[in-house]
């Protein structure tokens, strides 16, 4: 799916593998990247989007919560602790059309940097501090099926490569980029 220049990378895709590098200068380039991944949030009907899933190996995210402050940015988050337990369906764009219950941390703390270069010091939890946490993943190269105990991540595998071998033959120019990120369920 392409959108404001990028695709969504989906499983399969070395690059959700990777693990990002953590910026040393936020710049203009930075600001256009994350100007053109709110879109492609939007569109895809996303809370959040991880530049790995455009294709770009940077530690940041871009996320919307629906609570009117507009979409935020996220660089180089380290979640500092964490605490509880939260049992929730969740769901990613990059593994679209699938979710499970996933148990996480319900609070954690987490720090990093905002578009402007300034500290941030968060303390969240539940909803919020599970896509910080499912962002988080991407920037570190791990998909939600690696939070699937062993049965069933071998289901979802099982369906995933199913979906490989019947996918359609990627056209011969596409974007350089994708997106993933944490959805509702139903979304």
């Amino acid at each position: 799916m392409i959108m404001a220049g990028y695709d969504i990378r989906i499983f399969g895709d070395p690059v959700l593998r990777q693990v990002s590098h953590e910026l040393t200068n936020i710049d203009g380039t930075v600001a256009k990247l994350v100007q053109d991944m709110i879109p492609v949030m939007y569109q895809a009907q996303g809370l959040g989007l991880a530049a790995p899933q455009v294709g770009v190996q940077k530690r940041l995210f871009v996320y919307d919560m629906n609570d009117g402050r507009g979409p935020q940015t996220l660089i180089n988050p380290v979640i500092k602790e964490t605490s509880g337990e939260w049992t929730y369906e969740e769901g990613c764009l990059s593994v679209p059309g699938l979710s499970w219950e996933i148990t996480r941390p319900d609070e954690i703390h987490l720090t990093g940097l905002d578009l402007d270069g300034n500290e941030v010091d968060i303390q969240a939890n539940e909803l919020l501090s599970r896509l910080y946490q499912h962002e988080l993943d991407h920037l570190d190269g791990k998909l939600l099926i690696d939070q699937l105990d062993d049965e069933r991540r071998k289901e979802a595998l099982k369906v995933l490569r199913n979906r490989l071998i019947d996918a359609p033959a990627p056209p011969q120019v596409t974007a350089r980029s994708s997106r993933l990120g944490l959805t509702l369920p139903g979304r």
